[in-house]
């Protein structure tokens, strides 16, 4: 029952756990709790700007059924570690058979309580509630997050002991459940970092980190929480495309219940035995993992040992972590690209106020192909644009004097909106497009841009892809898919692999990542495991916002206001402007500036990927 850019606005001031003065809020015992009347629904407790510590009380004596359920369900949502105080309220029994950390439900307000069945006397010694809601979200035993909807029925069955003449709970589903609110004041988001399994060397010769986001109890200590869940291994929708570097029954070494970097912002991390043949190269991609893990937590960590036994085996510090793997949010693009009033691909300097772009070198920036939309690959050599009437797809080197050559791609298509969609590069240097011909939809990708295209098989597609972005990490693919006028997110996981002899690609599992919007206008990656959307609700508006790849919204503003965004840009890294082509061309969106002109002509803005 019951984000993701470093250094960006997703941990507001008010985040850190604090004892203060009258900061310590204690549930039940001083709640509202009436003696008499109709059963109330738990409110979600209101989110405060403040965060405190937020503890439960114990259940008072010779309370009644409805103050022994309604103080269980505010016991869920205070920050004691192991719900001791919560235990309180079940039957010795139901203490011990009760499993908290199953699973988190999410309602849309705090659980409903309605009697549904009592002894049928007054002084029946059992009586049997119903918790109502509507869900929102689950958030699994491996502390995965999933968009859930429908009606949220569980029975809780209480009884009075013979003895005491105390109320408690016997019967209860397993889990957590909780209302919105009280999730977003007690859990946060926080990347788990792991390698990918799926790529070979190309444009991507180092290691790759990919993200995969957990939620956490925010004030029960999160940093040791993340680094059990790290060691535990991926959760099981990214586990097919990833590997770990911690060996199999390694954990942290028995007795070790906190953890907490020294004045010297050194993390010692002691292991289990498990863990005492590792190698030195080995060791250093268990402590990257952990340093990009918990970058995302806190900055107090610069270094991290690893230990077994009385043995160290290595020690990371933060600025080695980056050569052991390489992620998506650290690389600086060099340019931000786009096509010109004259159907050209130009570029300007990635982060820079400049607004007078420059042709890109070679046969994409002459003009002799005009062009619709481009990509450019992520280390920037070469770049793919598609024609003006959406029908061919061309790839062309960025040097002077490099030819263009025929299409690699053309799509049968009767009109453009019926062609090939933007394409996108991934981290292997290969390049996705879809083709939208009715007729013969497919999603496609080129090895490295070149040859024979491979079809990628996509088990569970409904509907006719209109947008392809591939992440940095090479593994995630972000689609925009369209059925019944409607325009969805989805997420799916990419698996290479052979076929015949010959290589095969498919993108598994797909799942929503932007549920609320039933209208998706455009999307690109914003993070390791972020996106900014364009869209809009049902009956509503179009706005922009961000999206986790699991389905939650991640904390922090949304982006400025902007009307008629027609295509959006983003980075990985941060610390460049979002870029936008609306009605008023191309635009950015520096950080802490409004919305600025950059190209009144210009549309199809891109960061490399």
């Amino acid at each position: 029952m019951g984000a993701d850019r470093e250094g960006g606005a997703r941990r507001g001031p008010g985040r850190a756990a604090a004892y203060v003065a009258c900061g310590v809020v204690l549930l039940a015992g001083c709640a509202s709790m009436p003696d008499s009347g109709d059963l109330r629904g738990v409110d979600s407790t209101p989110r405060q700007e403040t965060q405190v510590r937020v503890f439960a009380m114990p259940p008072q004596e010779d309370a009644g059924p409805n103050e022994i359920v309604q103080g269980f369900l505010e016991a869920l949502t205070s920050d004691d570690p192991h719900y001791e105080t919560a235990r309180k309220y079940l039957t010795p029994e139901a203490g011990r058979t009760w499993q908290p950390e199953l699973s988190t439900t999410v309602l849309a307000d705090g659980p409903g309580i309605e009697t549904e069945r009592s002894g049928g006397r007054e002084d029946a010694d059992d009586v049997t509630f119903a918790l109502t809601g509507t869900k929102v979200a689950v958030v699994d035993e491996q502390q995965s997050y999933a968009p859930a909807d429908g009606t949220y029925s569980q029975s809780v069955q209480l009884v009075r002991d013979q003895k005491t003449q105390q109320w408690r709970i016997a019967g209860l589903p397993q889990g957590v459940v909780m209302g919105k609110s009280d999730f977003q004041r007690n859990y946060i988001s926080v990347n788990k970092y792991y390698f990918a399994s799926n790529l070979t060397a190309g444009t991507a010769p180092q290691t790759v980190a990919v993200a995969d986001p957990v939620y956490v109890r925010e004030r029960v200590d999160p940093m040791t929480q993340m680094v059990r869940s790290l060691i535990s291994g991926p959760t099981t929708w990214l586990g097919q495309v990833v590997r770990s570097s911690f060996p199999t029954g390694v954990e942290l070494q028995k007795g070790v219940t906190s953890l907490a970097p020294d004045d010297q912002n050194k993390l010692t991390v002691q292991l289990n035995n498990k863990a005492s043949g590792v190698g030195t190269a080995k060791c250093d991609e268990m402590a990257a993992q952990i340093l990009f893990t918990l970058k995302n937590l806190t900055p107090a960590v610069d270094e991290v040992e690893l230990r077994a036994g009385d043995a160290q085996l290595c020690s990371l510090p933060e600025g080695d972590a980056d050569a052991v793997a390489a992620r998506g949010s650290v690389r600086h693009p060099e340019y931000l690209y786009f096509v010109d009033g004259k159907h050209r691909l130009v570029r300007i300097s990635a982060g820079s106020s400049g607004t007078n772009p420059d042709p890109v070198p070679g046969a994409l920036g002459e003009g002799d192909k005009q062009l619709q939309s481009v990509a450019v690959s992520r280390d920037e050599h070469k770049a793919a644009g598609v024609g003006i009437d959406g029908k061919a797809l061309y790839v062309g080197s960025l040097v002077s004097g490099g030819s263009l050559g025929d299409p690699v791609l053309t799509s049968r298509g009767a009109t453009a909106n019926d062609r090939l969609t933007a394409p996108s590069w991934d981290a292997q240097g290969d390049l996705w497009v879809a083709d939208r011909d009715p007729e013969a939809p497919r999603l496609l990708m080129l090895k490295e841009g070149a040859g024979e295209p491979i079809e990628v098989d996509i088990p569970g597609l409904d509907g006719r892809i209109k947008d392809v972005r591939v992440a940095a990490d090479g593994v995630r693919l972000a689609l925009v898919v369209e059925k019944d006028g409607k325009q969805s997110l989805l997420i799916g996981r990419i698996e290479r692999g052979e076929k015949d002899e010959r290589p095969a690609v498919a993108v598994r599992e797909l799942r929503f990542a932007a549920p609320e919007l039933e209208e998706v206008t455009t999307m690109s990656w914003a993070g390791d495991s972020r996106l900014v959307v364009v869209g809009r609700e049902q009956g509503g508006v179009q706005q922009m916002r961000y999206v986790q790849v699991d389905g939650s919204t991640p904390e922090g503003p949304a982006p400025a206001a902007l009307t008629g965004v027609k295509e959006i840009a983003a980075s990985e890294d941060d610390q460049l402007p979002l870029v936008a082509y609306s009605e008023d061309g191309i635009v950015r969106l520096p950080n802490g500036a409004q919305w600025q002109k950059v190209d009144t002509d210009g549309t199809a803005p891109v960061y490399p990927g």
